[in-house]
């Protein structure tokens, strides 16, 4: 028999440092990340730079984002970039992702991190509040995907990760417009996915459970905490680490035929 390899396509080989995955596809891409400067995104920005990306993060957090490139400079294949950016005004998030795009000479991944998660009753919400959740929650995944297509199309494919939650899914209290929101980015990506895959450009959610950062910590007592963990179908609190591991997988070539769909990191939270 003889076989045609050009049919077969050339994976780059996955390897790991450290006991931590390497992916030589991941090298030189330009990624931004929203909410970049803290907690999960934090973690994001960090992974990005381990693996040689070139990484750009937003966020409205000035300082812990400073803090944040003072600490990951050094040592950097890539220097990171921060820029503040007010997710919630559009002709703001358009003038920086088009400044981003021209210090990194394109884009390759979007990481749609940002979100907020202040607690709130049903009464107490009004149609300013519902429209300022939403702004902060859903509305800029849309148009920061929409900023960096063309960019994708020219590169000949991207990579576009929405950021959802696990409470929709398990119907925690008083997050009903969080929830509202986080449900709608699941429909989101399918529709991403679905207008985008024939231009080389995959759409996913990554889904994460109770992430153990600093924002989380204030919501939950260490009761509440053990909790979670006791819903968990593995002990351990979830790190960004964790997070982050999920989502350098579903950037990498490595998940060239992963698109459309959701992702889970909650240790089987249930």
């Amino acid at each position: 028999m003889i076989i045609d390899q050009t049919e077969t396509p050339v994976l780059q080989q996955t390897t790991a440092i450290g006991g931590k995955a390497i992916y030589p596809s991941l090298a030189d891409k330009r990624v931004i990340v929203t909410g970049g400067g803290s907690g999960i995104g934090e973690g994001l920005v960090e992974a990005f730079v381990a693996q040689g990306a070139r990484v750009a993060f937003v966020d409205v957090a000035d300082d812990a984002s400073h803090a944040l490139l003072a600490r990951l400079t050094p040592g950097a294949v890539h220097e990171p970039l921060y820029r503040h950016c007010d997710l919630t005004d559009i002709a703001q998030l358009k003038s920086i992702f088009a400044e981003i795009e021209t210090v990194l000479g394109g884009v390759d991944i979007l990481i749609n991190n940002a979100g907020n998660d202040d607690r709130h009753g049903i009464d107490e919400v009004t149609p300013d509040y519902w429209d300022q959740r939403l702004n902060v929650n859903l509305r800029h995944q849309f148009f920061a995907a929409q900023a960096v297509v063309p960019a994708m199309k020219r590169a000949g494919g991207g990579v576009i990760l929405n950021f959802g939650s696990i409470s929709w899914h398990l119907a925690l209290p008083d997050l009903v417009l969080y929830q509202t929101c986080k449900a709608a980015i699941e429909g989101l990506t399918r529709g991403l996915a679905r207008d985008l895959g024939r231009e080389g450009i995959r759409v996913n959610t990554v889904v994460p459970g109770n992430v153990q950062t600093p924002r989380q910590e204030k919501w939950y007592t260490p009761e509440g905490e053990a909790e979670i963990v006791a819903a968990q179908c593995t002990d351990g609190r979830i790190q960004p680490s964790d997070v982050a591991a999920l989502v350098l997988f579903l950037s990498s070539d490595d998940a060239r035929m992963c698109t459309g769909h959701d992702y889970f990191i909650d240790a089987g939270w249930r």
